[in-house]
């Protein structure tokens, strides 16, 4: 019986599914366009019998694999893994198979991943791109004839499906939520480098979700009538050392800082672990709101208050349209939203007396 399902051919799908071998091979290869009815049938028949692909046939006859190919920032960051998990699930239903690839959020280490990507001749690409405004090499792999779509990033006039969330609206929300509370002067951290002899402006920031969450926290600051907007955004919280040094400033800031939003889990952490550590206590001291729904942040205590980001969401999201894309889905590429609501828990009071 195994062996009959292993020899089972595109030829005897075709036959069982009344249509002609051209239309199964391209159903089967997942490429092309296929009416809903033949392409109905001929999955119904390849189940039937058993059909298993040959992907090195598939791969001389169609120029790609059953391989897709996944480039993040950073696969230890639970934002990434969570979104992985996704694709992998979404893509494992499809029969394609996953090559995860780590940029660092390096734009050179990106680059040569997205080239060895191509050089596997993967069927499409799902890519969490370093650099809003460098990417010749993505536009280059859809030349190609490259199906992509990017991950938590939208790059306008790149031509690709994006699954993101709400960032900037979001980040005006947290602020009008801290502002509610009686917050006057947020700080907003960032691991993002501050260019030397630069002064900060959103448009330095290359990752389009965290320049539109920077975008969110200025605009909604400016309209609150607070001075000097700029000067309340901290980039540069790359690590322990540079976080307690950017808290430092914080206390000691005049006029005084009384909350702080932080640009991601790892950054909140961090301020989290550095202000427990001089034995201040949150909300009293200080409120803070962390960007992701991370396992730290509800084992603390208090719990933290967190921009929800529902990563698994994102990530089978952005396989689903990679999928139709693959398949022949020509439909015009457009940004796909995912609310990311705030998540209110116990770091979130009115400041305190000075």
């Amino acid at each position: 019986m195994g062996s009959r399902k292993s020899s089972v051919t595109v030829a005897d799908v075709a036959r069982a599914a009344k249509v002609s071998k051209a239309t199964a091979a391209r159903v089967l290869g997942g490429y092309g366009i296929a009416g809903e009815a033949s392409r109905a049938a001929v999955l119904a028949a390849a189940e039937a019998l058993g059909y298993r692909p040959n992907e090195l046939a598939r791969s001389m006859s169609t120029g790609r694999s059953g391989l897709v190919g996944v480039v993040v920032g950073d696969i230890e960051n639970a934002f990434f893994a969570q979104a992985v998990r996704g694709i992998s699930d979404r893509l494992r239903s499809a029969d394609l198979n996953l090559i995860i690839s780590n940029s660092s959020e390096d734009l050179r280490e990106e680059v040569e991943m997205v080239s060895v990507l191509l050089r596997q001749r993967v069927a499409g690409m799902i890519v969490a791109p370093t650099d809003m405004d460098q990417v010749d090499h993505l536009r280059a792999a859809m030349a190609a004839g490259t199906a992509l779509v990017t991950l938590d990033r939208w790059v306008p006039g790149l031509g690709a499906d994006a699954v993101c969330g709400t960032d900037r609206a979001s980040a005006a929300a947290v602020l009008a939520r801290l502002q509610a509370a009686g917050h006057r002067r947020v700080a907003y951290v960032t691991a993002v480098p501050l260019r030397p002899g630069q002064a900060f402006a959103p448009a330095q920031v290359g990752i389009a979700a965290v320049r539109e969450r920077i975008e969110g926290f200025l605009s909604a600051t400016a309209a609150a009538g607070v001075e000097g907007a700029a000067d309340l955004v901290f980039p540069g919280a790359t690590g322990e050392p540079e976080v307690e040094r950017i808290v430092a400033r914080l206390l000691a800031s005049r006029p005084r800082i009384t909350a702080v939003m932080a640009s991601d889990s790892l950054v909140g952490a961090r301020i989290f672990r550095a202000l427990t550590q001089r034995g201040l206590a949150l909300p009293r001291d200080m409120s803070l709101v962390s960007w992701f729904d991370a396992d730290w942040t509800s084992v603390t205590r208090p719990q933290i208050s967190v921009v929800d980001q529902p990563t698994y969401r994102f990530g089978a999201r952005a396989a689903e349209r990679l999928i139709a894309r693959i398949g022949g889905d020509g439909a015009p590429p457009r940004r796909h939203e995912i609310a990311t609501p705030l998540i209110e828990r116990g770091t979130i009071g009115p400041p305190p007396a000075d």
